[in-house]
């Protein structure tokens, strides 16, 4: 779900409510901000779990996006499971040294620094709940965290092209 269709889900929703509101089903107005909230909150959630295929040389990773700087700072917090082919993609709107670090994440990652012409330009692996930060060496405008080791085991490499990022 895009973001404009989920905010227009969301106003069709709020208008719904002070439809009923308005006809006497439901007095309190907290309540219908409680749901309102609640509801929207749940669309958003479903938006996030759209996967973003991304190719690397023969391999396909099936990733997460954290476009918004609340998704980005989320990452895979709290995770406890990601599988062999997924992983979460930061895309970040101008390239920088962006670095990351892994508080709050129980899972070992790896991350590929990805530069703005989608070749990436390193890599580091992370320990999990730690404030240790991983930087790249040169700007870049995505990272692809993925489980510990998978980068590795696939053989993919630095200057190697991605495939499927967004613009």
């Amino acid at each position: 779900m895009h973001f404009s269709a989920f905010i227009h889900s969301c106003r069709r929703f709020s208008a719904f409510i002070h439809s009923l509101h308005s006809g006497a089903f439901v007095e309190d107005r907290r309540f219908n901000a409680f749901v309102l909230l609640l509801l929207c909150t749940t669309a958003n959630a479903a938006a996030n779990d759209a996967r973003l295929p991304l190719r690397i040389g023969p391999h396909v990773f099936q990733a997460e996006l954290a476009a918004t700087p609340q998704q980005r700072a989320r990452g895979l917090m709290g995770r406890t499971h990601l599988p062999a082919d997924g992983g979460m993609l930061f895309v970040f709107e101008q390239p920088g040294r962006h670095c990351f670090w892994m508080r709050d994440t129980p899972l070992p990652l790896s991350i590929a620094f990805i530069d703005a012409a989608g070749r990436i330009a390193g890599f580091a692996d992370m320990q999990p709940r730690t404030d240790t930060l991983h930087c790249p060496n040169t700007a870049v405008r995505y990272a692809l965290e993925v489980r510990q080791g998978e980068f590795q085991r696939r053989g993919i490499t630095t200057r190697t092209q991605v495939g499927g990022l967004p613009h």
